[in-house]
């Protein structure tokens, strides 16, 4: 579904409202007197993280963060701005979900770096565990899978992003390992699944050796 319909699906509910406004609060704070706009991203972040947390809406199966029309329009509410600045904000980014997503929320990067380094065995497997395509959510609502662009951490290729945390160095086989374990709600250790510490040489630092060894990295 295009962002722009989900703003008027059927699974939208009618209202929303922050159940904490002592964060709105501090978020508002952040930004000078009269520039309260400035405040519509941290705001969609806060609104969608709490739908995670309050979720589901209706019969859809979802413990995941998605933005609701209605809480577009009370951030705009907030921020003293007309809706259509919100929710051209809430349509360009892909961080913000216009419509329900699993509890798990698996970005899988496929951009060139990571398709370099096998993404697409990657994805594959990642489908094929379970069984639904690019796009889709598992029935029980515990996973969507999201194909993405680079994600930034393009030298421990190929990689992933759930919720909040990224998984890389990734085969066919770790990421199936990583996903049994969600199911099981026990979140693995994020970072290299591969022995690497950080993004450094899997065969250990190549420069700057005795600092690494002073700041306890190796």
């Amino acid at each position: 579904m295009k962002k722009s319909d989900a703003l008027n699906a059927p699974f939208q509910p009618e209202s929303f409202e922050f159940t904490d406004p002592k964060a709105v609060k501090e978020i508002i704070a952040r930004y000078p007197e009269g520039r309260d706009h400035s405040a519509i991203m941290p705001l969609l972040d806060l609104a969608q993280r709490q739908v995670a947390v309050t979720g589901p809406f209706g019969d859809y199966p979802t413990g995941g963060g998605w933005l609701p029309r209605a809480a577009l329009d009370e951030v705009a509410s907030i921020c003293g701005v007309a809706p259509i600045k919100v929710y051209e904000v809430a349509t360009f980014y892909s961080m913000y979900n216009l419509e329900p997503v699993g509890k798990y929320l698996v970005q899988l990067c496929t951009t060139t770096p990571c398709w370099l380094c096998g993404s697409a065995d990657v994805v594959n497997a990642c489908t094929n565990y379970l069984d639904i395509k690019l796009g889709q959510t598992t029935d029980d609502g515990y996973f969507t899978l999201m194909e993405v662009e680079c994600l930034g951490a393009c030298s421990n290729a190929p990689m992933i992003q759930v919720n909040d945390d990224y998984y890389e160095d990734l085969t066919a086989e770790s990421v199936v390992t990583i996903l049994k374990s969600f199911q099981k709600d026990v979140v693995p250790p994020s970072g290299p699944q591969n022995g690497r510490i950080g993004s450094m040489s899997i065969a250990g630092p190549t420069t700057l050796e005795e600092q690494a060894k002073k700041a306890g990295v190796i």
